[in-house]
């Protein structure tokens, strides 16, 4: 019997005008291959315009911009930082390179996102924190005024994580531009891609070329080679950066068609018993990177990703709390339950952009009959 043909959860998506295929054949005919080019230049002053801020660095990945966020923000041995618990451990994991010590916070269900209060109370709790890294989760944007309230009056450094949220606006501002830094994911699986990579970005100008200096090795502008500080290998190659470019150009359409494959969602599966679906607020304008729904009757989320995975459709749970790994479980955890509960219930549907209508009705139609 031939197997279904395989919808995926959120796959690369290249623009049918091959503006990717543009900018990489360019750095190939001028030979900028690596490791840096005029692609490179140009996709972060047409990435930070894009954003509305002054200033990029492009990288190898989001984990390295995270990395380089705590270094700028002076995180050293020792140093506490507030992480929000749900999320990827690529939010957490360079706390830990920086040999910090993460206290993780609780989400709420207004947001998904790092809880205000729970933040109050870590504040209350740890007053010497030397950072806070808040995410937003699956393109839904927290709560930024109240959790930057908050670090402004605890005069401490705010990074927002908005790896899945490029296209996500709160109050008509790009997230992951309010915090003293944000980062930005071009991993396989994101709204747009360059194969992997990152992006920093800040309005401290002066701090973002301090990020390339050290992502190019912190070599010293000399004749031979010259290190004054630990350096990374963290800068993105000039024909990743091409690929970006291009992507860039499709981000907008890339939006619309993950709102339409939510609202599609929204539509076939809001009757059904027991559902709901990513919070929705007035101040948000969501990307919707990954479709996702909690499972609260009889219907739970494991039941419906085996039903899917059978007719070879991908899906996921949502993140396990980092408070929950047991990597990261010595670490404090400040807040409730919310968190541990959204793990529990929670789904990802196939969020692809290159789903079809009838791709679409085939995932409607198996996770309703589900419920017959």
């Amino acid at each position: 019997m031939t197997q279904p043909a395989r919808i995926f959860l959120s796959s690369p998506h290249m623009s049918e005008e091959g503006y990717e295929q543009h900018f990489v054949k360019e750095a190939f005919d001028t030979n900028w291959i690596a490791p840096l080019g005029m692609n490179v230049n140009e996709f972060e002053k047409e990435f930070a315009q894009k954003v509305h801020i002054r200033s990029a660095a492009a990288l190898s990945s989001g984990t390295a911009a995270i990395h380089l966020a705590l270094k700028a923000a002076g995180v050293g041995s020792g140093d506490i930082v507030f992480c929000q618990s749900l999320t990827f451990s690529a939010t957490a994991n360079p706390i830990i390179y920086q040999d910090a010590i993460p206290v993780f916070i609780d989400s709420d269900y207004s947001t998904w996102n790092m809880s205000p209060e729970a933040l109050e109370e870590a504040f209350k709790k740890y007053p010497e924190v030397k950072a806070v890294i808040v995410v937003h989760l699956y393109g839904l944007s927290a709560d930024i005024d109240r959790i930057k309230e908050l670090c402004d009056y605890y005069n401490v450094p705010l990074i927002e994580d908005a790896a899945e949220s490029l296209g996500t606006y709160y109050k008509d501002k790009q997230t992951g531009t309010f915090g003293d830094y944000g980062i930005f994911s071009f991993n396989g699986n994101k709204i747009i891609t360059t194969s992997g990579g990152g992006m920093l970005v800040s309005n401290n100008e002066e701090m973002i070329a301090k990020a390339r200096f050290w992502a190019t090795q912190s070599r010293e502008p000399e004749r031979h080679y010259e290190h004054k500080e630990l350096g990374f290998n963290y800068r993105m190659s000039n024909v990743v950066a091409g690929i970006g470019r291009g992507q860039l150009k499709v981000l907008d359409e890339r939006v619309r068609q993950k709102t339409a494959i939510y609202q599609h969602y929204v539509n076939e599966l809001a009757d059904l018993d027991g559902i709901t679906f990513m919070p929705e607020n007035a101040w948000n304008r969501a990307n919707y990177w990954l479709s996702s729904i909690l499972l609260k009757g009889k219907i739970k989320p494991l039941n419906v990703i085996l039903a899917l995975e059978k007719e070879n459709i991908e899906s996921r749970p949502v993140w396990k709390p980092m408070h929950l790994q047991p990597f990261f479980n010595k670490y404090d955890f400040v807040g409730t339950t919310v968190a541990e509960e959204l793990f529990a219930q929670g789904i990802c549907l196939p969020s692809d952009t290159k789903m079809t209508e009838e791709d679409l009705e085939r995932v409607t139609n198996l996770i309703k009959g589900l419920w017959m």
